[in-house]
């Protein structure tokens, strides 16, 4: 059963919330408190775990964040911090990768940059809000769409450091 639009809308709130969480902390805190989660930690091949741009900060605040807005939203507290936090481990997956690849921090690689932070969180509620494969298909296809449209607009904001 396909899920109703305002329910697909929902999540898709929730997953910016997350997504952007980190990015707004950087803005106005700067670089206080921004820990990055790897401790710096480098691995045989000479590269970081994640980068210095995968912070605890940013890591901690997307699931407050979630867990704040998914109430106003009609979820519990918790799947909004679930939501949260699988959409730091999708980035943090994301990373890892992008580092064994060679590419720099915060250097874009589509769909890399977007499917895994959307996709987890979802497969993880997939159950308990009744989502069909195709709900799930239709929530990280148009995140995947939305972020690589809005990439431009937030960066002439300055919101967003890189154009992508």
């Amino acid at each position: 059963m396909l899920l109703s639009a305002i329910l697909i809308v929902k999540l898709l709130i929730l997953l910016v919330l997350a997504n952007g969480a980190p990015v707004l902390a950087q803005k106005i805190l700067g670089h206080r408190w921004d820990w990055p989660i790897d401790g710096n930690l480098k691995l045989p091949d000479n590269a970081p775990l994640f980068g210095s741009s995968k912070t605890l900060r940013g890591f901690v605040l997307a699931m407050l964040i979630t867990a704040m807005a998914a109430p106003l939203m009609g979820f519990s507290w918790s799947l909004g911090a679930v939501i949260g936090l699988m959409a730091m481990l999708g980035d943090l997956f994301s990373s890892f990768i992008k580092r064994r690849m060679g590419f720099p921090p915060s250097s874009r690689a589509p769909g890399l940059d977007q499917i895994p932070e959307t996709l987890l969180p979802m497969l993880v509620v997939k159950s308990s809000l009744g989502m069909s494969w195709l709900d799930v298909f239709i929530v990280v296809a148009v995140f995947v769409l939305l972020e690589i449209s809005l990439s431009k607009w937030l960066y002439k904001i300055n919101i967003r450091e890189r154009p992508y």
